[in-house]
């Protein structure tokens, strides 16, 4: 794809910005002005949080080392519910102990500080194809029924479901991982953080309301194996 189509791309999206020293944030911000559609600022991860919830964000650029809330803790954040969203970080750091954590969070790039403008212009314009891809990307199932993934929303006949978000996460991590099987305890570990609300009831209450959004037929169950997202080509 040219890089001029990803620049038309990344003219409609928003960015969010996420930097505490105040004159490097008011430059890079004049920057993304003529990159993006809109850019929403903040000073540290925890305003940027709220900015996020409250605000339709696109893309994510943070700065990893800010008061009462880090880049790292602001992404592992998003992540918990927002798989899909490009995120870059950017950093003074070239630690393993670094690029370890940064690799979890399926970052689009880190860049180092000083900023490289040309090095910003080109990670900004891959977040912008990697939005376009995951947009665009839908998951069908049998009965008129589609999830799409950028979107988080359900449909089937083209009208809106309503979808919890642990349902969501299920989802998702069975999409993730479609092609194999998953076991009830993979995804158990996955989906609950306290293992003492992770019970079998719990599980097999979570699986049943989410089959009977997707179809029951979507979420195959491998006899004494685990479980396998069956979904069909549009």
């Amino acid at each position: 794809m040219s890089s001029s189509l990803a620049l038309k791309i990344l003219k409609s999206l928003n960015i969010l910005y996420v930097e505490d020293e105040k004159n490097i944030r008011n430059n890079i911000e004049q920057i993304l002005k003529l990159l993006c559609k809109d850019v929403y600022s903040a000073s540290n991860g925890k305003e940027a949080l709220s900015i996020f919830k409250k605000n339709n964000i696109d893309i994510i650029l943070s700065d990893i080392n800010m008061p009462e809330m880090s880049g790292l803790e602001l992404s592992s954040e998003i992540r918990k519910n927002y798989k899909y969203i490009p995120i870059i970080l950017l950093t003074a750091h070239t630690d393993i102990n670094f690029l370890l954590k940064a690799t979890k969070l399926k970052l689009i790039d880190y860049l180092v500080k000083p900023l490289n403008l040309k090095d910003l212009k080109n990670a900004l314009l891959n977040a912008a194809l990697e939005y376009k891809e995951q947009f665009e990307e839908i998951i069908y199932f049998k009965n008129n029924i589609e999830y799409h993934i950028n979107k988080k929303l359900l449909f089937e006949n083209s009208i809106k479901k309503d979808i919890t978000n642990k349902e969501l996460l299920l989802l998702e991590f069975l999409y993730e991982n479609k092609s194999r099987v998953s076991t009830k305890d993979e995804i158990k570990n996955e989906l609950w953080e306290d293992s003492f609300e992770a019970t079998d009831s719990a599980f097999k209450s979570l699986l049943n309301k989410l089959r009977k959004k997707i179809g029951k037929e979507s979420v195959k169950n491998i006899s004494g194996v685990g479980y396998q997202l069956e979904t069909i080509s549009n």
